[in-house]
């Protein structure tokens, strides 16, 4: 910005001084910042400045990096175990968890059915996509309702971030009933949700799945199905 004499003003002094300095102090009468520069807007309109984020390497505009960098699949992205203070792109999760943390990583193929056997008292693991190098936190609690287990699914990448979107259906099977060997089921679909920080995502605030007394039997594990489907439209 300018004032109407010509003189420049960056965005701090147009801001951040007290009211009485943010007038041109070169100007006889003094003046207002108050009149755009097309000259100055149009050099730092072509100027291009490269993402900050390790691996990405995408240059963009100056006045949308700040935009990108709320998109960035590589954004840094925090480990979902607690206490731990690792903070990295998403697709190097996968090796982190597996390398110093006792949780399960569990490969996925969207579209594709896997069967998860997750223990009631630690219902956490994570799930990781191959195609898209995409990392998922199947995050678990215990609900005030009753229900032993209610389990959602967090795709760990910037919360901003445009497509492609993520739906996961899942499921459990109870044991066999009598007379006839029926067998009760509970189903619940959902759209993902994304996070840069999921170990401290509620899964209370997310649409999550609740499996019932009746469906575990007594035992310390659940068995769970899940599919995860990628929509790029």
């Amino acid at each position: 910005m300018q004032c109407k004499g010509g003189h420049l003003a960056c965005a701090d002094c147009r801001v951040e001084r007290p009211g009485n300095q943010r007038q041109c102090q070169k100007c006889e009468r003094g003046g207002g910042f108050d009149v755009r520069n097309t000259a100055v807007d149009s050099v730092l309109s072509s100027v291009r400045v490269e993402c900050p984020h390790e691996g990405c390497g995408l240059y963009v505009t100056y006045h949308k990096l700040a935009d990108h960098q709320s998109v960035c699949p590589l954004a840094p992205c925090k480990c979902p175990v607690p206490v731990c203070g690792y903070e990295g792109p998403p697709p190097w999760l996968s090796h982190h968890i597996s390398t110093v943390h006792p949780m399960p990583v569990h490969r996925i193929q969207y579209g594709k059915v896997l069967q998860l056997q997750v223990p009631l008292s630690e219902p956490r693991l994570l799930l990781f996509a191959e195609e898209d190098r995409r990392a998922f936190f199947l995050v678990g609690g215990v609900l005030d309702i009753g229900a032993p287990i209610a389990v959602s699914v967090v795709c760990i990448r910037a919360g901003a971030s445009p497509l492609p979107h993520y739906v996961a259906k899942l499921w459990a099977n109870g044991p066999p009933g009598e007379p006839k060997g029926t067998t009760d089921a509970v189903k619940v679909e959902m759209e993902v949700t994304s996070s840069k920080d999921p170990g401290n995502v509620d899964v209370q605030e997310l649409t999550f799945f609740t499996v019932p007394p009746k469906l575990l039997a007594g035992a310390k594990l659940v068995s769970l199905h899940i599919q995860i489907d990628k929509l790029t439209s």
